[in-house]
């Protein structure tokens, strides 16, 4: 049965997350309960699932009043600038992502919200960082404004938690795959496009090596993960910056080869642009134990079966 207690505000519901998010939480606490918000066009896989407002989250007095009309309990902040983009404007994206997460910490405090929910990347781990299972406690020091604003966000949640109370909690996304929404503009983006290009083209040329691994979710993995987190007790949750969150690691060429079990005749080369100096700050491969421990986290889609069901479901 649908949780009518809460009324939950998703902001940035628009984008790669956010639409399968705000679907999946309205089929959990019911249509009407769950305040999808973006600043674009509501989200045709949206329209006509539930309420739809326009709000700029960076206008703090315009989503406070939202926060009171809407009697909100929970926030979910899902609009940032991604990394690769963030690299073309890094004093907007450090703007963007850190007030978006001050604002609604700050009216959270204010109004006693229940839970704040905020994802954070595996965009904090920079060079110094171990490359495989890189540990949930480790040297952080990110070589993007994506990955310092995510670190510095981490503190932030963590700081309201241990000053205030505020239930505020995150995870570190790995690389995320959708057929249902288009990339948002991150290093990790090679793999949701070259589905597409393997269907519409029958080849793509990749923007990092073939050999570059780098760690990956299917984005139902994400979904559920996100829920499961904020239905924990939050007795069990330990880590108040961001949970270390795993799925699968695999290369270009790992995808390619999997696509080609589908689509044979699939070909793919290379020409690696400045993306690929961001992908090799990133870890390989991603501890995940504590977020196993804490709340029981086990991914479901391995690079296989997410092949399959992308090809399937891609139109």
């Amino acid at each position: 049965m649908p949780n009518r207690d809460e009324k939950i505000l998703v902001v940035g519901a628009c984008g790669q997350i956010g639409v399968e998010l705000t679907l999946q939480l309205r089929k959990i606490h019911g249509d009407g309960n769950i305040i999808a918000s973006d600043l674009r066009e509501e989200h045709p896989l949206l329209k006509g699932t539930g309420p739809y407002v326009s709000l700029d989250i960076m206008n703090k007095e315009t989503f406070h009043v939202l926060v009171l009309r809407y009697n909100i309990t929970q926030v979910y902040l899902l609009a940032a600038i991604l990394s690769a983009t963030g690299e073309k404007n890094p004093t907007l994206a450090w703007h963007i992502n850190m007030q978006s997460l001050l604002n609604v910490l700050d009216v959270a405090k204010e109004e006693g919200l229940k839970k704040i929910y905020w994802p954070s990347s595996i965009a904090v781990f920079g060079p110094s960082s171990p490359k495989e299972n890189t540990p949930q406690h480790t040297t952080i020091e990110p070589t993007t404004v994506y990955g310092i604003s995510k670190f510095a966000g981490e503190r932030w949640c963590e700081y309201y938690n241990t000053r205030y109370g505020l239930d505020v909690r995150s995870l570190r996304y790995p690389g995320l795959i959708s057929y249902k929404s288009q990339p948002g503009g991150g290093t990790t983006d090679y793999a949701i496009e070259i589905f597409h290009d393997a269907k519409n083209k029958g080849k793509y040329t990749s923007f990092l090596n073939a050999d570059t691994y780098l760690p990956m979710m299917y984005m139902p993995d994400a979904i559920r993960a996100t829920i499961e987190l904020m239905e924990a007790d939050a007795s069990k949750i330990s880590v108040r910056s961001s949970y270390n969150l795993g799925g699968m690691s695999f290369s270009p060429k790992d995808i390619a080869d999997e696509i080609r079990k589908h689509i044979p005749s699939f070909e793919i080369d290379y020409t690696v642009d400045s993306r690929q100096a961001i992908a090799d700050s990133w870890p390989r491969s991603i501890d995940d134990s504590k977020a196993k421990e804490d709340w029981g986290w086990k991914p479901e889609y391995d690079l296989e079966r997410m092949t399959k069901d992308m090809l399937e479901n891609l139109k």
